[in-house]
């Protein structure tokens, strides 16, 4: 089911939208959803990575530096 939302664009963005929804014969809501979906997941990863850096700030645990992590792993040069 596909759920309606209302959005303000400046008017310069507006009209870019507008120009290429034109060019292109596409909807302006076409390439809004194919925006949103090639942004909203690198959002979403961004989210979820500041959230794990803030609880391993709070936890206190002490931070492996890379060069001891590639030993570890068999990485190092």
């Amino acid at each position: 089911m596909a759920h309606m939302h209302s959005v303000q664009l400046p008017d310069d963005l507006s009209a870019r939208l507008t120009n290429l929804a034109k060019l292109t014969k596409r909807t302006k809501s076409h390439f809004l959803r194919e925006a949103l979906e090639r942004t909203l997941e690198d959002l979403e990863d961004a989210y979820l990575a500041e959230t794990a850096h803030e609880a391993f700030l709070k936890s206190g645990e002490a931070a492996i530096p890379l060069e001891e992590v590639e030993k570890r792993l068999g990485l190092e040069n």
